[in-house]
């Protein structure tokens, strides 16, 4: 071999790097001679007919250095019919990758390419099976001194593990299986590391309802125990936080999430059947792990997103023109300080705004700054480059209005969408990840920033693969990490496109999971029932916390894909808005007799709230004010405070001048003039007196006064036969005695001689209503079925 001095420039290391590779390619040509002139039935490979499969499921180090060993462990399995003998598991260094879509190709492609895929490092670096049984796997581990792979200059080296061996079938040796990972080659500290900001979401699903147990504590209801789930020791969002712990990652934080564990940590229920709710469970993980997470957050870039993390896109193409939408944001985005800061006890970053996959178009850049962000998270994908840049441009740019996009780059944000759960797909992710991040370090000399914004709620097996590969990169000696903030304020560079796409560039997949127009206009009808019923309580905080947060998840991005659960949770908050609205209510009444001219006739409010009630107003009307009066007129208003848990009867005063049945309604209205609730109607039965009787009575009376007449002619005519007859004086006394006792028998001394106990009876009349109420004030018990009202 020519020593490095024949080749000026090269180091004696790099010149036997040159010759290896030269000399693989002028033996390699006969090779690729003579196979393509197999005969047709002994192919070379056969595309998608490997009987072998591999799986590599550790490579480490991910990214090795000079003096590193690289170690690859994995297993084979004979998914032929036949057994494969003599076999052997091998190391293939293939080509140098130096563009990003070369390494997607190589990860596309699954067979075996002869000429392409390298040639195995060979040697003692192998490990051999005598045979492999169809359907068993076997694992294996190669180690092999990074040294012995002759890489050459600094880039992305395709790395393949290959089986190979023979079938009874195909008695020669043959590449029977193969897999292909890649190899991120930088074993000197690049010249302009990449700063690299990885966004580390704590999202959750929707978890707590409008619902909150009676009495002080106010008990929040759940809708289920998941979350306590995800928070426990292996779930999602413990392996979230435990991980995240140990990374230089920006927190990005949904507050509802924060709210709802720390609600659970004070004690909750789960939502029933029949408004029942069961304890839960989650209490002291609860408690466990916010104090884990501020621990971890101390110190750290947190961003919060508005309160729910409402669906941008939603709002912005079925929302904004339904009334309150836009106030329902805002009030989503007011809360978050106060909530991040109470908890956590750090002050987050509000600036941010986070479209779900980064799509963005100009209707959702001005929804997504209208509640006050200034920066708005796309992704490369949305924003797509046209300026013919031939590398990666930083991930900050302006896109007018003083609103900055910071653009996330699509293939290291998606690098991990994928089932993680197996060790093989894991490892491989974790390697095109780095291989892609080295690439786009080499693009040029030129510092830039790059944002990982992943997805939004990563499973636990995405969050571990995420772990991996960010520790790696850390690691690494071609990237460092930087907040998102700084990344943000960074010079933007000067071709990038700042050039927002039209609405019509929205991907249709993402619009066929918006909200639709209708959710909105149910929020909007749920609100408008709430600032009604708010109005009447003397303490609405009871009823405005719990449920405007409830309509803030109403908005949620985790809504998308699951449609009917978001229907039926707008479901769940107005029925149990209504629940709470017709605790305050008129209670029922049947029809009311009314005697005599004039009355009071008493409706009653019942109030089962454990709060009192005020501003209300009960509004009494007849349907006919001709022949019944509510106070001077048609009707009569009254106003109503009722204390929780009692009923309140209100008077109303009436006259009437006909008999028969009137309808009267009974409606209750806020003090600004609205309905609340529905209205009681009933009938009144006027029993005026009529002409008949009056005639009666007149008769009655005028008997009376003749019979008064007639005692005064007696008593006149005995009087002057006493003076004619002195002599029988004594006599006449006697029989006026006995005549006056007779009269007197029932208790009536002006009854007239020869009068009936009967006929007087007969002719009594009836006594006359009260020309005026004298009812008490307030009464606490409805009236009943047909009662008589007070006179």
């Amino acid at each position: 071999m020519a020593e490095a001095a024949d080749f000026p420039g090269l180091t004696p290391s790099l010149a036997r790097r040159w010759f290896r590779r030269a000399g693989v390619l002028l033996t390699g040509a006969p090779l690729l001679a003579g196979l393509l002139q197999l005969p047709a039935g002994q192919p070379a490979y056969a595309a998608g007919s490997d009987p072998v499969v591999v799986s590599i499921d550790s490579f480490t180090p991910s990214a090795p250095t000079d003096g590193d060993t690289v170690t690859v462990s994995g297993t084979v399995t004979n998914k032929g019919k036949r057994a494969v003998t003599d076999a052997h598991v091998d190391l293939r260094v293939g080509q140098l990758l130096t563009t990003r879509s070369g390494i997607d190709d190589v990860a596309a492609r699954t067979d075996y390419v002869p000429g392409v895929d390298g040639t195995e490092v060979g040697g003692k670096y192998v490990e051999k099976f005598s045979k492999l049984t169809p359907g068993v796997a076997r694992p294996f581990t190669i180690s092999v001194p990074v040294d012995k792979l002759d890489l050459g200059q600094d880039g992305v080296y395709e790395l393949g593990v290959s089986l190979s061996g023979e079938t009874s079938a195909e008695p020669y040796e043959q590449v029977l299986g193969i897999k292909r990972t890649f190899l991120p080659w930088q074993p000197t500290e690049a010249d302009t590391r990449t700063r690299t900001t990885y966004l580390w979401p704590l999202i959750s699903t929707v978890h707590m309802t409008a619902e909150t147990g009676p009495g002080e504590q106010q008990t929040p209801v759940f809708v289920n125990d998941d979350l306590a789930a995800e928070i426990s020791p292996g779930g999602r969002l413990e392996q979230m936080l435990s991980l995240g712990k140990n990374l230089d990652v920006t927190w990005v934080i949904d507050p509802d999430l924060l709210a709802s564990v720390d609600a659970m940590a004070g004690g909750y229920g789960i939502q029933g059947a029949d408004n029942t709710s069961t304890p839960g469970t989650g209490q002291a993980v609860a408690k466990q792990w916010l104090a884990q997470l501020q621990d971890a957050v101390e110190g750290k870039e947190v961003v919060a997103l508005p309160f729910g993390d409402p669906d941008l896109a939603s709002i912005a193409h079925n929302g904004k023109n339904v009334t309150g939408t836009l106030s329902h944001l805002k009030s989503a985005t007011d809360v978050v300080t106060d909530t991040v800061t109470t908890i956590l006890h750090v002050t987050p970053s509000t600036d941010f705004a986070w479209p779900v996959n980064g799509a963005v178009d100009p209707s959702i850049v001005k929804i997504a700054t209208s509640a006050g962000a200034d920066k708005v998270i796309a992704r490369s994908d949305s924003l797509k480059e046209t300026g013919g840049l031939p590398y990666t441009p930083s991930a900050a740019r302006p896109i007018g209005g003083g609103t900055t996009a910071v653009v996330a780059d699509t293939r290291l944000s998606t690098a991990f969408q994928g089932d993680m759960t197996s060790a093989g797909s894991s490892t491989l992710a974790v390697q095109k990840f780095l291989a892609t991040s080295l690439t786009t370090t080499l693009q040029t000399d030129k510092q830039r920033t790059v944002v990982v914004a992943p997805q939004r709620m990563p499973s636990a097996s995405q969050a571990q693969t995420m772990g991996k590969a960010i520790t790696a990169l850390q690691e690494s000696t071609w990237s460092q990490p930087q907040e998102l903030t700084a990344t943000a304020d960074t010079k933007p560079d000067p071709g990038a496109t700042t050039k927002v796409p039209s609405a019509s560039s929205y991907p249709a997949t993402l619009r066929r999971q918006q909200l639709p127009q209708s959710a909105f206009v149910q929020i909007a009808t749920t609100q408008d029932k709430l600032d009604n019923f708010k109005i009447i309580l003397t303490d609405e905080t009871r009823v405005e916390t719990p449920f405007g947060r409830a309509i803030n998840r109403e908005m949620a991005t985790s809504w998308r894909g699951r449609s009917g659960a978001a229907i039926s949770f707008r479901r769940s908050v107005e029925s149990h808005l209504n629940d709470l609205t017709n605790q305050v209510k008129l209670i029922k009444k049947s029809e009311t007799k009314l005697s005599g001219g004039s009355a009071t006739i008493p409706v009653t409010v019942q109030n089962n709230l454990v709060q009192p009630v005020d501003n209300l107003v009960l509004r009494f009307t007849s349907t006919n004010p001709t022949r019944l009066k509510i106070g001077d007129g048609a009707y009569q208003e009254r106003s109503v405070a009722v204390s929780g848990g009692h009923s309140q009867s209100v008077k109303f005063t009436t006259s009437s001048n006909a008999n028969g049945p009137i309808t009267v309604i009974a409606q209750l209205y806020t003090k600004d003039g609205q309905k609340y609730g529905p209205a009681v109607s009933f009938d009144v039965r006027v029993t005026e007196f009529t002409a008949m009787a009056m005639l009666v009575i007149g008769g009655g009376f005028l008997l009376l006064v003749l019979a008064g007449l007639r005692m005064y002619t007696q008593r006149k005519r005995a009087a002057a036969r006493r003076a004619e007859e002195p002599a029988n004086e004594l006599q006449d006394e006697a029989a006026d005695e006995n005549a006056d006792a007779d009269e007197n028998h029932d208790g009536d001394e002006n009854r007239p001689q020869g009068e009936s106990d009967a006929a007087v009876r007969a002719d009594a009349p009836e006594q006359p209503s009260d020309p005026t109420p004298n009812t008490a004030p307030e009464s606490a018990d409805p009236s009943g079925t047909g009662e008589r009202v007070d006179r």
